[in-house]
């Protein structure tokens, strides 16, 4: 028995069942090739799924030279003569005129296929942002999340709100002073480098605490956490100078006590990675973002699930998901309660962290692999 009398077989049964027909066809409409119950228009005609399947299926397999009728191709082709003979029933296929240049090839199937699925969760991403920006308030998981989440930031997060009393700035001759050839090449201020270097660890520390105190971050292997951690360190530690940017002193606040300039920190080792930081701190300074916006917008950079290497990536990007519309509904919340503004294109602010993550291996690459040989160590 051949593989496609099989086939037909099995969806004479299937077919028997009740099943979806489109709307354009009457209720008894028939296939114009066997006379079998049709299910709509396919490569031009009114046909049954056996038929459609059949024609398909002859085409890309390239099998017409292999069919034969036996008896001088006059075979009558209805639904119980149909798989007697191929021959005839391709020739009828023809004759009513089903076309031969519809039927797609493998991998013009395919990339139609794919199309679709990528038109279809296109649709359903925008149905869910439509959706995020009509919902006014959190729901009441996304209360428990932002509430657990912005605890988690402030035990972490270096003299909390106290930061501009307990800030200390850095003397106006650092940056300026004696340099050295420490990096590849660039210049870097000796002294400035000595302030900075005595902040990274700590500032490393509380990142990974911040990450520890998520349960969804915590739930995945260990290994992903520590290329999460690799990923998001620099990015967070930015985030976190950025929103204590003060426009009066233009200054950044590091690890909560130190305010540097933007030469200074540029001449202590950041090079050009001190332009985007400021940039995104002056940017963050219009938007007046509250503990749990910084908190929310952390656990999103975090929980990034395009770090090369991970092996979750589908559990990462739903628990992304879900800090994402926690950050956006609460900045609905936000909008609608109080006289804030809520700026939209703050969302336009994550390429500037994207920059800077990018910048980490050619700009400051001391500081990378430092930030790496620390997450391992404090990951365990």
């Amino acid at each position: 028995m051949s593989l496609l009398l099989c086939f037909d077989q099995q969806w004479q049964l299937f077919s028997s069942l009740p099943g979806y027909i489109p709307s354009y066809l009457d209720k008894d409409e028939l296939c114009v090739v066997c006379g079998d119950k049709a299910t709509g228009y396919h490569y031009r005609c009114i046909t049954c799924e056996g038929c459609k399947g059949f024609f398909r299926r002859t085409i890309q397999k390239d099998l017409r030279q292999t069919y034969a009728c036996k008896y001088e191709g006059r075979c009558a082709i209805d639904k119980v003569t149909r798989n007697q003979c191929q021959d005839c029933r391709f020739k009828k296929c023809i004759a009513v005129g089903m076309a031969t240049d519809l039927v797609l090839d493998e991998s013009k199937r395919l990339a139609k296929r794919k199309l679709i699925e990528e038109n279809r969760q296109r649709r359903r991403k925008e149905e869910l942002q439509k959706t995020a920006m009509d919902q006014h308030e959190p729901s009441d998981n996304e209360w428990h999340l932002i509430r657990m989440t912005t605890d988690a930031h402030m035990a972490t997060n270096a003299q909390g709100n106290y930061w501009k009393q307990k800030r200390k700035f850095l003397p106006a001759n650092s940056g300026h002073s004696s340099t050295a050839n420490i990096l590849e090449g660039n210049q870097v201020d000796l002294e400035a480098f000595r302030q900075f270097t005595k902040i990274i660890t700590p500032a490393i520390k509380r990142v990974v605490d911040f990450a520890k105190k998520l349960p969804m971050f915590c739930e995945l292997p260990c290994e992903d956490q520590i290329i999460l951690l690799k990923g998001c360190c620099m990015e967070v530690m930015s985030l976190r100078a950025a929103v204590r940017y003060d426009p009066e002193s233009e200054t950044l606040t590091l690890n909560g006590d130190m305010a540097v300039t933007r030469g200074q920190l540029k001449n202590g080792g950041l090079g050009v990675v001190s332009d985007a930081i400021f940039d995104l701190g002056v940017s963050l300074s219009s938007f007046n973002l509250d503990d749990s916006e910084v908190a929310l917008l952390q656990a999103v950079i975090l929980l990034s699930a395009d770090r090369p290497g991970l092996s979750c990536v589908e559990r990462i990007e739903r628990c992304q998901e879900e800090f994402l519309l926690a950050f956006e509904h609460y900045i609905n919340y936000r909008k609608h309660k109080t006289t804030d503004k809520m700026n939209p294109k703050m969302k336009l602010t994550c390429t500037d962290w994207k920059f800077i993550e990018s910048q980490c291996p050619s700009k400051i690459k001391h500081l990378n692999l430092w930030i790496k040989k620390y997450i391992i160590s404090l990951a365990g």
